[in-house]
């Protein structure tokens, strides 16, 4: 038996249970079924994985008033029982690192070679903020002549998660671990194209001695699900993963009860190549950060932004890397890259392939779609772009990539900083003024220097422009979750103005 036969019959066993029952939306600990359901299907071959309870606004209102319910207990419990009950749900995500890992790559087209670690990064995510949630509340003492200010931190309330579907079981793990560490309680809606490790987290949550109505799941639509979380008036804050254009809709529907946000939104990353790098190290990282996880992660590098004295020896050279990177089945170790999650999302990434030539690009590599089952497609880089074209300007979230030449440091930076983003850059120089320089002036929350996205969890995530509102990491998450207050006790008997004596 291949390793890939072994993983599909793993995976048989691990998904037959949700064939008969469906997943259900799971509130105050309980499984609640629906009176419609929707599909969820594998990108691989289109094959059903389960039917999925199609939550309603009186689902979402269920859910939020469990989460209201369990808030007082909750945020009234010690830092060091919660955090007990954090690492003990890192724990069993350990335990079912496997199972949530093929069913990922089964119900996302991600292929194992990334997924296979996905499920220790959310264990360690839980175990990094369930280590902070002891002093989560801990504020300052910010004494003057007169006073002792005093400040201190509180859990906001019920506050509602939405998440993505290109690494949904990391990417939940990062925005429910931190809440529930501050003492908030969550309802998790996921994405309608990846509902299932959603799922299983909601399990172990439970299973690890969460109490009832502290995490709920509500699967369903944007537009139906999605929208009434974040109108609901129980849920004091929204922290939301996708597309800029849903963040815009998202803060408009909250705006009525004053919700707070968090956004992390679209990007359009570049990643600039000077004549003076080190041109392999800088080939890996261009290639890693655009082709890995099939292109559909915000922080991608999907613009390069090569010095016009060395285009022609770096394009030959990414050209032929390009053109070797195996495109199949995403549980065979060999895959490099999987299907798209969806024929919407396929669609969507082929009309770009399009659009490109329409606007005068040259289609240097792929852009056909792999095999007549599936949604799988080469991957794509065009050269000879402009800055104006749309594939330099829009956010494809696919294997796709857009060269652009320049001569000069001030022709990179008005190139790299000419999109409505800003969330990542990337910078290729060995020239240390120049990084600094230019780093220091790139319209982006995150800038690497000299390498790929190395993700440190105590640093600030986040983007500026349409690329996102707060940051993720470290104590910048409980900054989102919590409200902080001061409390300013007089130190003597000071001078109080006397009016009307």
């Amino acid at each position: 038996m291949t390793d890939l036969e072994a993983r599909m019959a793993r995976l048989d066993t691990y998904l037959a249970r949700y064939r008969d029952g469906g997943i259900p939306n799971l509130i105050a600990g309980q499984d609640v079924a629906a009176e419609s359901w929707f599909e969820t299907r594998s990108p691989v071959d289109e094959s059903l994985i389960a039917r999925v309870a199609l939550g309603t606004a009186e689902t979402v209102d269920a859910a939020a008033r469990a989460a209201r319910a369990a808030f007082p207990a909750w945020a009234a419990m010690p830092g060091d029982r919660r955090k007990s009950i954090l690492h003990r749900i890192a724990d069993l995500i350990e335990e079912r690192a496997e199972e949530i890992a093929l069913c990922e790559c089964w119900d996302t087209g991600q292929a194992w070679r990334f997924m296979s670690k996905a499920a220790l990064r959310g264990a360690e995510n839980f175990r990094f903020f369930a280590d902070l949630a002891p002093a989560a509340r801990d504020g300052k003492s910010l004494p003057t002549k007169d006073h002792l200010n005093i400040t201190s931190r509180h859990p906001i309330g019920p506050v509602g998660v939405i998440t993505p579907w290109n690494t949904p079981f990391m990417l939940s793990t990062w925005k429910i671990a931190p809440a529930l560490a501050a003492g908030c309680t969550v309802v998790h809606k996921p994405a309608e194209f990846s509902p299932l490790s959603a799922r299983i987290l909601a399990e172990i949550c439970h299973e690890a001695g969460l109490p009832a109505g502290v995490l709920n799941l509500v699967n369903g639509m944007g537009e139906g699900a999605g929208k009434a979380l974040t109108e609901h008036p129980d849920i004091k804050a929204i922290a939301f993963v996708g597309e800029s254009r849903t963040g815009s809709m998202i803060m408009k529907q909250g705006a009525d009860t004053l919700k707070r946000v968090h956004f992390e939104l679209g990007g359009k990353n570049p990643v600039v190549v000077f004549e003076d790098a080190d041109l392999e190290r800088a080939l890996d990282a261009v290639i890693f950060m655009i082709y890995s996880l099939n292109g559909e992660r915000c922080t991608s590098s999907s613009r390069l932004l090569v010095q016009d004295s060395i285009a022609d020896r770096f394009h030959a050279a990414l050209v032929a890397r390009v053109n070797n990177i195996r495109v199949g089945h995403p549980l065979d170790p060999a895959t490099e890259i999987g299907p798209l999650i969806h024929k919407t999302h396929f669609d969507k990434v082929t009309g770009y392939v399009d659009i490109g030539k329409q606007d005068g690009a040259t289609l240097a590599a792929g852009g056909g779609r792999v095999g007549d089952k599936g949604w799988f497609i080469r991957p794509t880089l065009f050269t000879d772009a402009t800055p104006d074209m749309r594939i330099a300007q829009e956010e494809v979230f696919g294997p796709f990539l857009t060269s652009i030449r320049f001569t000069d440091e001030e022709e990179a930076l008005a190139i790299a900083n000419g999109v409505a983003y800003g969330l990542t850059g990337y910078l290729w120089t060995n020239d240390l003024m120049r990084a600094l320089r230019f780093s220091d002036q790139m319209e982006a929350g995150m800038t690497w220097v000299n390498s790929e996205n190395v993700r440190h969890l105590p640093t600030p995530f986040g983007g500026v422009k349409a690329s996102g509102i707060g940051r993720d990491g470290g104590d910048w998450s409980f900054e989102f979750y919590m409200e902080t207050r001061n409390t300013a006790f007089a130190l003597g008997n000071h001078k109080i103005q006397r009016l009307g004596a």
